[in-house]
């Protein structure tokens, strides 16, 4: 956490935590003349006000003065009060007798609470009273409290603070209103009397807010600030998402009673930025000042974006705090909480490296893979997010090995940032070198990565022409015979793709294209790369099986369709060997039909594309006069429009070997 600058943050000094100056100093000035009685006191006065109760018991004058300062800038009490005040209960000195039966404690709190509600001046000793019976029974008094007066009336407000005075009763009680702010709208909760009526949990978020105006910060506020946190973010998102009838006429009445002009969810807000402001995180809050965090945060659609920010902005600034509340997220995502999945799933993966995997990697591992699946867009790429940070942990990785099917599929998916972190969590698994692909993943893989060598993403390309090279490298050597077949048939693409403008993806393929022929201990092909002379290569593959000649010519077509002009300009060359060395087969005129139909659609060609579609023209016109006229359902030759010089052109057109030279 951060040290608490000396001036507060522009647009932070009027959140509820604020308290008038003067306030301070009469409390202040309170309990110094209070320690100076008393020489045992510690040395920080107002964490230790209530420790000598006994003492207290008897000084008179201080719980009067005491009274002045809580009841101070009180609400005006209700202006029809009690004709008749039940007393309140008698307590001994020393606290071995608080109240004859539990049972009775909710009555008492009732009689209390209606004494200080009221305008009688309240008794000397019901400061005291009220935190021996907390001490004593601290979930009867808060949720007697809470049902009694929900929107923290004055007498309300009086007893809260009470309680938040002293250390050991404010961290009694925490557990209960944290229970409560939990539920929503509302929690069963039972009292000693037998009482199981309902609480608000804004009754409980409206005692936090009273007790976080005061100019003392309660320690055990500190310790239960993640729980407090996570309590708060959401009843943002529930107030924001849902809102009843029953908990809209709660909340009237409190804007009311209280004067509170703000709706639910920005009064929740108010109360995290005073959580923030008490446990010294200022520099937390101007950062979320100034990326407009809190307004994202109350819309519900942009909900999850806002908790990512304050993920990120929190691992900046207050690292330990941050990882306290991941860890309050993630028990909230094991019990499978489906209404806050999302916007706490988005917290847990921003901050997952501040976690010990080692403790908690299994517990994140489940969760991510159940959401893996998900039919939400965003819950797959937030699991996909996560699993991209546990990927890198070896020991994560080795445990991730079994979601390979699940990945696989994901290749396949049309959002493309889904497809690119599931290429990065693969690339992360097959690093560890301990790791080997096996048999059926291994041609699976390389089936699925296919396609991604033309994405429209250069991301994606490299990505996946990285991870085809990954794949050789780690099969086991039973799945070496099965991968091989895929890898002569990638042989093509990938030499296209060492022409590819962007450099990383002309890189990988190279890279790619060297271990294929040394997978497939071709050393004849591996020579010829060394030896930087790509049209040998090319021309070897593409002679050394004519019966393949026009798979070869099917595999350059789409690449004719390429933005990139150098993709085009080694398909069409390509195009052009191959129709060579289809001399003779079966399907040579269609597909030569097929490539003329391809090269024709080229709005700029070069000059390697007009002496291609030159020889391929007379080819054709030679096949389709051999064999006489053109016979039903036969591919029709398409006349290419030429442009002015192109006859001259076709009149020193070269012939065959000449365009495979070309």
């Amino acid at each position: 956490m951060t040290e608490r600058p000396p001036t507060p943050p522009k647009k932070v000094e009027n959140c509820p935590c604020g308290v008038a100056l003067q306030r301070r100093a009469d409390l202040e000035q309170l309990l110094q003349k209070n320690a100076a009685k008393d020489p045992t006191q510690g040395l920080d006065p107002a964490r230790s006000c209530w420790r000598s109760v006994g003492q207290k018991l008897t000084n008179l004058a201080w719980c009067r003065e005491m009274m002045t300062i809580f009841t101070k800038d009180a609400a005006e009490p209700c202006p029809t009060a009690p004709q008749s005040i039940p007393p309140a209960p008698s307590l001994d000195q020393f606290g071995e007798r608080v109240v004859s039966s539990p049972s009775q404690v909710p009555g008492f709190v009732r009689s209390i609470h209606q004494r200080l509600a009221s305008n009688e001046p309240p008794d000397d000793w019901l400061f005291m009273d009220v935190l021996r019976l907390t001490e004593a029974h601290p979930t009867d008094v808060a949720v007697t409290l809470l049902r009694c007066a929900p929107s923290c009336d004055r007498g309300a407000a009086i007893m809260w603070k009470t309680i938040a005075s002293s250390g050991t009763t404010t961290e009694k009680v925490l557990p209960t209103l944290l229970c409560v702010m939990d539920g929503w709208p509302v929690q069963k909760m039972y009292t000693s009397d037998g009482d199981n009526k309902d609480v608000f949990s804004l009754a409980a978020t409206r005692v936090i807010w009273e007790i976080l105006r005061l100019p003392w910060c309660p320690e055990p506020f500190v310790e239960y600030s993640p729980h407090l946190l996570v309590a708060l973010l959401y009843q943002v998102f529930t107030s924001t998402e849902q809102m009843s009838e029953q908990v809209n006429t709660f909340w009237k009445k409190c804007q009311e009673e209280n004067g509170i002009t703000a709706n639910p969810n920005s009064f929740v807000v108010s109360t995290v930025k005073a959580l923030f402001h008490h446990v010294q995180c200022l520099n937390l809050l101007m950062a979320l000042e100034r990326k407009c965090a809190w307004d994202t945060l109350l819309r519900a659609e942009t909900h999850h974006y806002a908790m990512g920010l304050l993920a990120r902005e929190m691992r900046r600034v207050c690292q330990p705090f941050c990882s306290c509340v991941a860890l309050r997220l993630l028990c909230r995502l094991s019990r499978e909480e489906p209404c806050w999945e999302l916007p706490a799933l988005a917290f847990l993966v921003e901050v997952l490296d501040c976690l010990d995997l080692n403790e908690w990697g299994n517990s994140i591992l489940e969760i991510l893979t159940r959401h893996l699946l998900s039919e939400s867009m965003e819950m797959r790429r937030l699991a996909l997010k996560g699993l991209m940070v546990l990927s890198k942990d070896p020991s994560m990785a080795k445990k991730m090995c079994s979601l390979s099917e699940p990945l696989l599929g994901l290749l396949r998916n049309e959002d493309i940032e889904v497809v690119k972190m599931s290429l990065c969590v693969f690339r992360n698994i097959l690093v560890n070198k301990e790791i080997l692909t096996s048999c059926p993943t291994a041609p699976k893989l390389a089936d699925a990565l296919r396609p991604l060598f033309d994405s429209d993403n250069s991301h994606v390309r490299w990505l996946s022409i990285g991870l085809y090279k990954d794949v050789m490298e780690s099969v086991v050597e039973k799945g070496k015979k099965a991968l091989k077949l895929h890898l002569n048939e990638s042989l093509l693409p990938l030499f296209f793709h060492c022409y590819d403008e962007n450099r990383r993806v002309a890189q990988a393929s190279r890279e790619t294209l060297l271990s294929a022929v040394k997978f497939l201990k071709r050393s004849d092909l591996k020579q010829l790369l060394k030896m930087d002379d790509p049209w040998s290569f090319a021309e070897r593959v593409l002679a050394e099986d004519r019966c393949r000649a026009a798979e070869h010519l099917r595999q350059a077509l789409p690449y004719l369709q390429s933005p990139q002009e150098p993709l085009r300009e080694a398909a069409v060359r390509s195009i052009g060997i191959a129709g060579m060395l289809m001399r003779g087969q079966r399907e040579e005129l269609q597909l030569i039909c097929e490539a003329l139909q391809a090269l024709s659609t080229d709005e700029s060609p070069s000059n390697t594309n007009l002496i291609v579609q030159v020889m391929l023209d007379e080819r054709a016109a030679s096949l389709s006069s051999s064999s006489g006229s053109r016979q039903p359902g036969q591919q029709q030759i398409p006349c290419r429009r030429r442009q002015p010089g192109d006859q001259m052109r076709a009149s020193g057109a070269p012939g065959p070997a000449d365009a495979g030279q070309a």
